[in-house]
């Protein structure tokens, strides 16, 4: 991982470059810890070759797994940074490019990049927080 911090003053944004390998959700939430960050943002275009994706089944109240087997263009990761019980954490949604031009979509599991990842995080307001939905049974982000 790779890290460069850009802040006018008005709005901070982190350049997190995810190397070969790495898992993106964890290389980011150190990246975001690291640097203190407790509401964000965040995009990333890049590719992986492999991972997996989630559905969220609201019947069993956990994320089906969609594999990600191939080599594939990350061509929309999109999500936020919201702290909860004091930590920053991550939810990413992915839409994925296939060889043949199909696309795989869901919430961003885990993946493994090749040959990079080029994240930016982009700090907003930093009272966002999430707290848990007994309902849904996620956490949601309450502003």
């Amino acid at each position: 991982m790779r890290t460069s911090e850009i802040d006018d003053g008005r709005q901070r944004v982190l350049v997190v470059v995810c190397d070969k390998g790495e898992d993106p959700v964890t290389t980011v939430t150190a990246a975001v810890q690291e640097r203190g960050i407790q509401a964000a943002t965040v995009t990333a275009v890049g590719g992986l070759s492999a991972g997996e994706l989630g559905y969220f089944d609201r019947m069993s109240r956990q994320y089906l797994p969609i594999p990600v087997t191939e080599q594939v263009e990350v061509l929309s990761l999109v999500g936020d940074v919201a702290g909860q019980d004091g930590k920053p954490r991550l939810h990413l949604h992915a839409v994925l490019g296939r060889r043949d031009g199909s696309t795989l979509g869901g919430h961003l599991l885990r993946g493994e990049v090749w040959p990079t990842l080029e994240v930016m995080v982009t700090e907003v307001a930093p009272e966002l927080a999430r707290r848990y939905d007994p309902e849904t049974g996620l956490s949601l982000i309450s502003p």
